[in-house]
């Protein structure tokens, strides 16, 4: 089914916005045509008009199949909405024109984090998606030329690579010291009233504020009972992270008129300076401008520190004997990135090699693209060469018996007394890939007919 056939005609006297699939990135405002003419209710200004026009629903529709996801509480999948879409869309359209809309509560899904713990996520049912995705459209644009030039998370045409780039100038003009700040379970302890509070400062339409107020206060159901939640955006619709970029706007500011340089992705920021004293005025001052907030500095994450000491967005600065800057992964993300490769290269999950190297092949270039920051390029061929140690040994554990490694050793070009020299040592699976012998008979070039990409190149 098109996307033209999922939605039902509207009326004329809507006006188009930037379609695209996305929340669009060039600024400009959007207004409504019964705004310009002055014939809007009072508490209105077309802003759900705009919302609402034909061309923005269909953007939206298409950005909430292509992101896929899980079902929500009513367990509606993605493909099942634009035919729900087709039959209920006028009732709908009509509650949200009237104010009326009620959203349906959040599914609680708990995903574990790298460093203990849970982070709960609120998964909206996909009805709710598009229409967040439809409000997101609108009001990107009228937000994000007003945010600051430092913030880079969740908004068009910016990126992670954009927040470590700027980091890194800073380190590179002498601030060698951050003040890294991590917010206590930010997006679970948004303050409603104060979130609110900056928005109807910018947005007229009573109806829009009333149906994101009605999005946070959508209760949560887990285990088949629904939770009243007074605080917080859960993290898994299209609008919470421009809310979160909304509130946290407001600190930004303050560092710029204050001077500082800083860099803010989501709730990470980082503010460097030239010396520790300068950082503890810093983190005091912080801690002050987020309990405005009603938001707390997570203690236990949070310091001022030399930036070599410190991460930021899975990257790390090390200077050089020469005193020069470069970007390198942090240790944390590099363990991460091991830890699923061994899981994916468990010899529990009986698979083969082959399959194996398709897994990583699907995994390893997107990783790398993350970090194509990284100036040592030491660090990618070290993890090429234990990558290939960690494929040898699995290959021999999947062998297992010392006759069968002793046959296919010699099957691969081993002398007999290099194969019976390896298998006689069968279950030192680890100590055995590591050998010239098995280089040999697995070969770099084994790997690169099976597909696994090489992160040094």
């Amino acid at each position: 089914m098109s996307l033209e056939d999922a939605m039902p005609q509207m009326s004329s006297t809507e006006r188009p916005i930037a379609a695209g699939g996305e929340a669009p990135g060039d600024g400009r405002r959007v207004e409504a045509n019964s705004a310009t003419h002055g014939t809007e209710r009072p508490g209105t200004s077309g802003l759900m008009e705009a919302v609402l026009e034909r061309r923005n629903l269909q953007a939206a529709l298409k950005r909430v199949k292509q992101n896929k996801g899980s079902p929500g509480i009513d367990g509606m999948t993605v493909e099942e909405l634009p035919n729900h879409l087709r039959v209920h869309w006028p009732r709908l359209r009509e509650q949200l024109l009237a104010g009326t809309y009620q959203p349906q509560p959040v599914r609680r899904h708990a995903i574990p984090k790298s460093g203990g713990g849970e982070r709960e996520l609120g998964i909206p049912t996909v009805l709710d998606r598009f229409i967040q995705q439809a409000l997101l459209q609108v009001l990107q644009p009228r937000f994000d030329p007003t945010f600051s030039e430092h913030s880079h998370g969740f908004r068009p045409r910016r990126s992670a690579h954009d927040a470590v780039r700027e980091a890194k100038r800073y380190v590179q003009q002498g601030k060698r010291w951050v003040v890294d700040v991590d917010l206590e379970a930010f997006f679970d302890r948004v303050n409603h009233d104060v979130l609110m509070g900056r928005l109807v400062k910018r947005l007229e339409d009573r109806r829009v504020l009333g149906l994101i107020r009605r999005y946070l206060n959508a209760g949560v159901m887990a285990n088949g009972v629904v939770t009243d939640r007074q605080e917080g955006t859960p993290q898994g619709g299209p609008l919470s992270p421009l809310l979160a970029n909304v509130l946290l706007d407001e600190v930004d500011k303050e560092l710029e008129k204050r001077g500082h340089s800083f860099v803010r992705y989501a709730d990470d920021c980082n503010v460097y300076v030239r010396s520790r004293r300068a950082g503890e005025r810093v983190m005091q001052a912080l801690r002050r401008l987020y309990a405005k907030l009603h938001l707390r500095v997570d203690e236990s994450k949070s310091a001022v520190a030399p930036v070599q000491e410190r991460k930021f967005l899975g990257y790390t600065f090390w200077l050089s004997p020469k005193n020069e800057v470069r970007c390198t992964i942090a240790r944390k993300a590099l363990d991460m990135m091991k830890d699923r490769v061994r899981h994916m290269t468990s010899r529990m999950r009986g698979r083969s090699l082959a399959q194996i190297c398709q897994d990583l092949r699907a995994y390893l270039p997107g990783w790398k693209n993350y970090f194509q920051l990284v100036e040592l390029p030491s660090v990618f061929r070290q993890l090429d060469s234990w990558l290939r140690h960690r494929l040898r040994a699995l290959q021999l554990k999947q062998w297992v018996r010392g006759v069968t490694i002793f046959r296919e050793l010699r099957i691969r070009g081993l002398s007999p007394r290099d194969a019976r020299r390896v298998a006689g040592n069968a279950s030192r699976w680890w100590h055995n890939s590591g050998m010239l012998l098995i280089n040999v008979a697995l070969p770099n070039t084994l790997f690169d007919e099976l597909g696994l990409p090489r992160l040094a190149t």
